[in-house]
């Protein structure tokens, strides 16, 4: 199997942490990233990193027992990139001091000013000036370590970015890694370029280590995969038929909480296209039955995780000498579950796809898309050859439309929402949005508004469009639709939808909101 250059990320707590390790990959630089507690003496040997990058971190480096690094690492003989706290723990580890205080935390935009000195990592900065930033420290690096010099200031840190060049150490205050900084993705380019990496880390390799691995792994043994009809589990299908053929038999385990006809297509692609043996488990009213009433977002992802493992196992038991579970579990998914991790940023919601079913199942666990961003997951399946218009499908969550629907689920408003979502579809659709937009959908509001249409009163639901632009959904923006656009397709799903009067339309940005509504 192919070994790949590797860069490692030593996880300090940031919420933006796998924005860095985007970043990287989209140098077809291959990277991990690893929460701090984990990386020991012995971890970093058999790592062997060709370079490490210290993340940012809400702790701070004054505190005893704060996050640090393994002192090897700064002995490795590797170049280091510091982040924010990444930085200060640097200075602190190496001999200078940070500090708490003295009117110096910035937070947001901040301009930061060249000093006389040039160095290589910021080629392509400063040409016209000043370069804006995002900061965001409440302390400040007071006096730089020995060996280190200064090439950048900014009103709230006169250390804003330093380097000791002798050992190729880097250090920057602000964050690169966030569309703020608008040249920070040049900077990574810059770091990698000092260190050496070739940019070896391409889905064709990835295609073929991944299927090295599987055959490996699995030998002559029979897999299980749970299918969604989603981008992801569908890649995982087809790569990992494509390793090991009829060994492979798929479970799509259908909640009656998937999108307008999506039920039959996922059937008809898997059984008739890829002739990929499908147990196809249709059990809405077992799920629907179990929601009816339930309103509680954390509740829903847990009844329909524990009906979902039930349902599965079943029809699993049928499936004589399965010994291996396939899922189609993503990095963002590894790295947000601390408790799977152990990271030390902060939770914002479960994932229903990442651990449970090998403890309850008894079985081992393939999962060959865990590495993998979403944008590389459909570069993946480009590279297997999955139709275009399938690999190009907004994400849609495992639990499907129960948390599209606010508040206490009923088989009427799912059958509302299905219908509006079809609609608000069909509208990007034929505009020619669709692939502009990251996720697009509509939720059901759980309050009622009256309306007029003809001559009577209505009193029916209120719904929300959403629709965003994202690069991996860590972080997203609002779609600017136009407020033709936003009339027109209001005004078709009220007329065509019985049961709505009334159109919203959601412009959060993430952050502070989440993408879906629960």
């Amino acid at each position: 199997m192919t070994q790949h250059q590797r860069l490692l990320i030593i996880d300090f707590g940031s919420q933006v942490t796998q924005l860095i390790a985007r970043r990287l990959r989209e140098l077809s630089i291959y990277c991990e990233i690893h929460p701090y507690q984990k990386v020991t003496d012995a971890f970093l040997a058999d790592f062997a990193p060709k370079a490490i990058i210290f993340s940012g971190g809400p702790d701070s480096v004054t505190r005893e027992g704060s996050p640090r690094p393994p002192k090897s690492a700064f002995a490795l003989g590797v170049p280091i990139l510091g982040i924010c706290y990444g930085q200060q723990v640097m200075m602190q580890e190496l001999g200078g001091l940070v500090e708490t205080g003295h009117g110096t935390a910035e937070f947001g935009r901040a301009f930061v000013t060249p000093t006389d000195e040039r160095l290589p990592i910021l080629d392509g900065w400063f040409d016209a000036g000043p370069e804006q930033v995002w900061m965001s420290h409440g302390d400040h690096v007071s006096r730089i370590a020995p060996g280190f010099a200064v090439y950048g200031t900014s009103p709230g840190a006169p250390f804003a970015i330093t380097a000791d060049v002798a050992r190729n150490f880097y250090a920057v205050q602000f964050h690169p890694e966030v569309h703020h900084t608008p040249k920070g993705a040049k900077l990574y380019e810059n770091f990698v370029r000092l260190a050496g990496f070739t940019g070896d880390w391409t889905m064709a390799s990835y295609k073929d280590d991944a299927i090295a691995k599987i055959r490996a792994q699995v030998g002559d043994k029979r897999v299980i995969c749970g299918l969604s009809g989603g981008v992801d589990s569908s890649v995982a299908a087809v790569l990992i038929h494509e390793a090991i053929g009829d060994q492979l038999t798929c479970v799509f385990v259908d909640h009656g909480l998937m999108r307008l006809n999506e039920a039959d297509e996922v059937v008809s692609m898997f059984r008739d296209n890829y002739n990929i043996p499908l147990i196809h488990a249709d059990e809405a009213d077992l799920f629907i039955g179990a929601l009816e009433g339930v309103s509680d977002p954390e509740v829903k992802r847990k009844t329909i995780g524990k009906l979902f493992i039930d349902v599965f196992q079943r029809e699993a038991n049928k499936i004589e000498g399965a010994e291996f579970l396939a899922q189609g579990t993503l990095y963002p998914d590894v790295i947000e579950s601390v408790s799977f991790s152990g990271g030390p940023s902060v939770t914002i919601k479960s994932h229903h796809n990442v651990g449970g079913l090998p403890e309850k199942m008894g079985l081992k666990l393939v999962e060959p898309l865990r590495e993998l961003f979403k944008d590389e997951v459909r570069a993946l399946g480009r590279e297997l050859g999955l139709p275009e218009k399938f690999i190009g499908r907004h994400p849609f969550p495992g639990p499907g439309l129960a948390i599209r629907c606010p508040g206490e689920i009923t088989r009427e408003k799912l059958d509302i929402l299905r219908k509006a979502d079809a609609v608000y579809i069909d509208q990007i659709r034929k505009h020619g949005l669709y692939d502009e937009i990251w996720q697009a959908f509509v939720a059901i509001l759980p309050v009622k508004t009256v309306g007029v249409m003809g001559d009577g009163r209505t009193y029916d639901y209120a719904c929300a469009l959403r629709a965003v632009t994202s690069v991996d959904g860590m972080t997203a923006d609002y779609y600017p639709f136009s407020h033709d656009f936003l009339g027109e397709t209001a005004t078709r799903i009220i007329n065509e939808v019985k049961g709505i009067n009334r159109v919203t339309y959601d412009i959060t940005s993430k952050p502070p909101g989440t993408i879906e509504w629960e």
